[in-house]
């Protein structure tokens, strides 16, 4: 068996990552789902342990003590998300490579750890108004969230560079079918 690989999806609240993560999902049977830990609330949509592992900031924190995370980012103040070990172990050991659906930090801590093995791709789009239309049509956060997700977006911008691969989403079906080309290219190389 071919050793597990790892596809990092990284942008920028309301770039499309999610949209485009399940679709390759649903499009290659050997990816299977990271589920980060995550101290934020959890929406009405979501469920625990399918979505992310909704943890208290103290069992965050007692985790990382324990040296359980591969990483783990405070993403907003009291705001901690992290990748599980045991989520990747879980995963390669079923023979099936991780896609994982990150915040832009946390996507490249990751590829610096996982090095050859990952392929970090950022998602982008052409302007941040874009980002902020899609985050008031999602409904899911106060204004002063929407705020601080924008600010945040703008410095994440500045990590592209840091990324091996960029999709530019402005046309959906188009970022669809580039995240399947980039991502059945680096699935089918030999390690």
């Amino acid at each position: 068996m071919k050793p597990g690989k790892a596809v990092i999806f990284s942008a920028p609240s309301g770039s499309g990552k999610s949209t485009i993560v399940n679709h390759l999902l649903d499009k290659r049977t050997d990816l299977e789902f990271s589920i980060s830990a995550t101290t934020r609330r959890r929406r009405s949509t979501e469920v625990s342990g399918k979505d992310y592992h909704f943890l208290s900031e103290q069992d965050f924190l007692d985790k990382v003590d324990q040296g359980a995370f591969v990483e783990y980012e405070e993403v907003y103040p009291g705001i901690y998300y992290g990748t599980l070990q045991s989520e990747l172990d879980r995963i390669w050991h079923a023979g099936n490579h991780v896609i994982f659906d990150l915040d832009v930090k946390g996507g490249v801590k990751l590829n610096a750890i996982l090095k050859t093995r990952a392929l970090a791709v950022y998602i982008k789009v052409e302007d941040i108004s874009i980002l902020k239309a899609r985050l008031l049509a999602r409904g899911t956060e106060s204004q002063e969230q929407i705020v601080s997700r924008i600010d945040k977006a703008v410095d994440e911008s500045t990590y592209e560079t840091k990324f091996d691969v960029s999709i530019l989403n402005h046309d959906l079906s188009a970022a669809l079918e580039s995240a399947e080309h980039v991502v059945n290219h680096f699935l089918e190389l030999n390690t």
